[in-house]
């Protein structure tokens, strides 16, 4: 009987990771039934099934906070207006509006989500090089990579990051203080490697730079009253999540609030505001907890955790290293959030068998699955709503074309990562 339990849990397990993979079905639908499977096989028990989800509560509440927050600020048209205001603060310089809008990607990836950043972000900048008569394609790739990475800064910038949050127990600021430096190193590399290739790709003419300065700015902002309360909601719900270590309140509960006065002072009907939520990521994750506690109950993670322990021989730098390559090659093939949950299962077990600071083991968990993900089309949400949004534009992003380039950032990110843990930590 145990044997079958084995057997048909990893089955189980691979099978649902080959659906998620291969995106035939729902991947909210494929979990869902992976998930209940493990329960009607008695895996893992109902009650089990249920503590799971109820102990990532936070994880979906926030989620559901901020999406709600970020979709009432997104029908102002203050991203817009900050995106057409950059190209004209330097006049139309195509290299500059390159970079000062993958900045603005970045930043906005770190306080908001790079799924919903992309989604802002991507279709204006088609716009502005439409206008310069350049090449949007490379506009388009460099949003997606500085989304991965400027997403990578802080807790709510990547579900990945969430993921960790929730099994370490690291807090909002722990994330900034110790991965906010690299990931500023890592743009200022990124953009001027960017730069170097594609200086001789961006040079326009003073007529259609002349162009970007006769764009409305007025046009893009719809309603001034729901912006100023967006940005005033939107302030105190960041700065109680930078205060959360002292006031104790829990981010959920900021993200919920934050959303509710947001909605009741935009006078929407909650039917409306909840519509534009995405259930579908939320359903994903319930049953990946799931999926995964009964690969938990199996002893698989157990198994694997003393393997790594034994392989490593317990030096916390190899076995850090060994983390971070293994994150950068494994997210962008099985996606970031299943990769980082199987995986922060298996740092659980393995913790406390290190000696001194082993907050560097979740770091190199962290870099890996986020930034590894910019090496494929598949590899982050972010990377398919991108090449999605793209295609409607009328640009057509080939996996192979993204695999070039994602290889290249993916392996710039990875060197500085690398250096970073071993000398920090």
């Amino acid at each position: 009987m145990e044997l079958f339990k084995l057997t048909s849990g990893i089955l189980i397990f691979l099978i649902t990771f080959y659906f998620i993979i291969t995106e035939k079905y729902p991947k909210s639908i494929v979990t869902i039934i992976g998930g209940a499977l493990m329960v009607i096989l008695q895996i893992i028990t109902e009650e089990e099934a249920l503590e799971t989800i109820g102990y990532n509560l936070e994880i979906l509440f926030l989620l559901i906070g901020m999406m709600i927050i970020v979709e009432i600020m997104s029908e102002t048209g203050v991203f817009q207006w900050v995106a057409i205001k950059i190209a004209q603060l330097v006049r139309g310089n195509p290299v500059k509006i390159l970079v000062f809008i993958s900045i603005l990607t970045a930043v906005f990836s770190a306080v908001l989500d790079n799924v919903t950043t992309i989604l802002l972000v991507v279709p204006v900048t088609i716009f502005l090089a439409k206008r310069l008569e350049v090449d949007p394609k490379p506009f388009v790739l460099l949003q997606i990579f500085a989304s991965n990475i400027g997403g990578t800064a802080t807790m709510i910038g990547d579900p990945p990051n969430l993921i960790i949050a929730s099994l370490s127990g690291l807090g909002f600021n722990d994330f900034i203080i110790n991965l906010t430096p690299l990931i500023i190193i890592n743009m200022a590399v990124l953009l001027t490697s960017s730069v170097f290739f594609l200086r001789n790709k961006l040079d326009v003419s003073n007529e259609l730079k002349a162009g970007i300065m006769e764009l409305s700015l007025e046009r893009t902002i719809t309603n001034k009253k729901l912006l100023i309360q967006s940005i005033i909601v939107f302030s105190v719900v960041i700065l109680g999540f930078l205060t959360n270590s002292f006031t104790e309140i829990g981010l959920a509960i900021i993200a919920v609030t934050g959303a509710a006065v947001l909605v009741f002072l935009s006078k929407k009907k909650p039917e409306e505001v909840f519509a534009k939520i995405e259930w579908e990521t939320l359903f994903f994750f319930g049953g990946l907890f799931v999926l995964v506690d009964g690969i938990e109950n199996l002893g698989v993670i157990s198994k694997l955790s003393e393997y790594l322990i034994v392989f490593t021989e317990g030096n916390i730098k190899f076995t850090s290293s060994l983390i971070l390559i293994l994150s950068t090659i494994l997210s962008p093939i099985v996606g970031s959030i299943p990769h980082t949950l199987s995986f922060g299962k298996i740092l659980l077990q393995i913790a406390p068998s290190f000696q001194g600071d082993t907050q560097v083991l979740w770091w190199a968990l962290s870099l890996g699955a986020c930034l590894g993900g910019n090496m494929t089309i598949v590899g982050a949400a972010a990377n398919i709503i991108g090449a999605s949004v793209a295609k409607k534009g009328g640009i057509e992003i080939s996996f192979l074309e993204f695999f070039k380039w994602g290889t290249i950032v993916v392996i710039q990110s990875t060197v500085l990562s690398m250096i970073y843990l071993y000398f920090r930590y």
